[in-house]
């Protein structure tokens, strides 16, 4: 029992000592400070360069977040070049039925006025490195401020899937290798504070060698959104 309230007495007072050392921490200025190590982003995901007939629906989403290595380049600091490692999870609705016929991938256009569905959609799951070069207003002291951060980032899919709900059956896939593993593009955040517009421009396309309706599926993703920087 004594073990019990020794413990609980400890969770009660680290709070308190974590935020009298984070105060103290506060008041010395640090002339070799970084910014921005970690980000958190929420987009809506576009397809660009889609085929005649081909369509988005529903809402495409993504999540984006990871860590970055933020290494000033001038004397004031303002300028540096970032280097991260995060995961990207994305979705995106459309009318392209992916699915399989013995053991071959095909990719068909659904017509919405003939068919009826309350699902389709493509995932992938994204290991990416952005690498970024950043110009900001800050100070060692002054922890609100403007930024433009423009770069570049690449990505592995390490995993996909597909999911569609409707008639005549349902469709799920699993890493189908229609999927090109490698995707890159440039990007750019601006903001100020804790709100950031960021967007993602796709280089490349989203599929490896995919046709639908006799037509090369070379479409790539943009994204649109916010990004969320914290120390």
């Amino acid at each position: 029992m004594k073990k019990l309230l020794l413990l609980l007495i400890l969770l009660l007072l680290a709070p308190l000592a974590v935020a009298q050392d984070e105060g103290i921490k506060k008041n010395v200025i640090d002339s070799l400070y970084r910014e921005d190590q970690f980000y958190l982003g929420i987009t809506y995901n576009l397809l660009s360069k889609k085929p005649k007939d081909v369509s988005q629906n529903g809402f495409s989403s993504g999540i984006h977040f990871g860590v970055i290595r933020d290494m000033p380049i001038n004397k004031r600091r303002n300028k540096a070049i970032g280097i991260g490692l995060g995961v990207s999870l994305n979705s995106y609705n459309s009318n392209i039925l992916i699915s399989e016929n013995n053991k071959q991938t095909t990719f068909s256009v659904l017509d919405t006025d003939q068919v009826d569905f309350s699902k389709n959609k493509f995932y992938t799951y994204v290991l990416e490195m952005p690498i970024q070069y950043r110009w900001r207003t800050s100070t060692p002291t002054e922890y609100s401020f403007w930024r433009i951060y423009t770069g570049f980032k690449i990505g592995y899919v390490f995993a996909n899937s597909t999911r569609y709900s409707g008639t005549p059956i349902d469709v799920r896939l699993k890493n189908n290798d229609t999927f090109n593993t490698l995707q890159y593009g440039l990007t750019m955040s601006a903001g100020y504070n804790t709100w950031n517009f960021y967007l993602y421009y796709g280089l490349n396309d989203l599929f490896e060698n995919a046709t639908v309706n006799n037509q090369s599926l070379d479409m790539s993703a943009i994204k649109i959104g916010l990004m969320f920087y914290i120390l």
